[in-house]
């Protein structure tokens, strides 16, 4: 009989012993893993080191939020005004793509291409459907730099020109295009490295 006590108390003993870190580990378990999910929702909402994101000085940034809302189908996401009404700085969506963009400020050398002639960039832009895009921005006061067109390097693409002196080149692509048809397709035009 008192070898049956000591192998039941030996046995309580183990199984109170199982329990006491089984409940620990239970109790902490989902405390990580919300602290987890919090820090990984805020660093897929803010941008990567890696990310590239236009910033365009316009002169009337308010007049060009506008336009881009109904000529580009953008989404404004966030903007900044001053006392003086002018936007020290607006955050807009258009395809998912983020662009920011602010009225001159000529004490920060920050200048809209009106200003200082034209600008030596243009900004690419892949949509669903670059032929409704195009009709949709030129309605609103873009002009056509480039015609909508077939690319060799398989994008249907046209370059337009907003009213505040931005170019854009907007394309769809139409299929991909590997290194050996494109040397075929540009011939000697041009080296191709791929």
């Amino acid at each position: 009989m008192a070898k049956k006590r000591v192998a039941k108390k030996a046995t309580a003993k183990s199984k109170s012993a199982k329990k006491k870190p089984a409940k620990k580990v239970v109790r902490a378990t989902p405390k990580r893993a919300v602290v987890k999910k919090a820090v990984v929702k805020k660093a897929a909402a803010a941008p990567t080191p890696q990310t590239v994101i236009p910033y365009l000085c316009c002169k009337g940034a308010a007049a060009a939020l506008d336009f881009y809302t109904k000529g580009f189908g953008a989404k404004e996401m966030m903007r900044m005004t001053g006392p003086d009404g002018l936007v020290g700085h607006a955050d807009i969506q258009i395809y998912g793509a983020s662009i920011m963009l602010s009225d001159e400020s000529p004490e920060g050398g920050v200048f809209a291409p009106s200003t200082v002639g034209k600008s030596p960039v243009a900004i690419h832009l892949y949509v669903p459907d670059v032929d409704k895009f195009f009709a949709r921005a030129t309605a609103a006061g873009a002009v056509t730099l480039r015609a909508v067109a077939d690319m060799p390097y398989g994008d249907r693409q046209g370059t337009l020109q907003d009213p505040f002196g931005h170019r854009w080149m907007i394309a769809t692509k139409k299929e991909s295009v590997g290194g050996a048809e494109l040397r075929k397709r540009f011939g000697s035009a041009f080296k191709v490295s791929y």
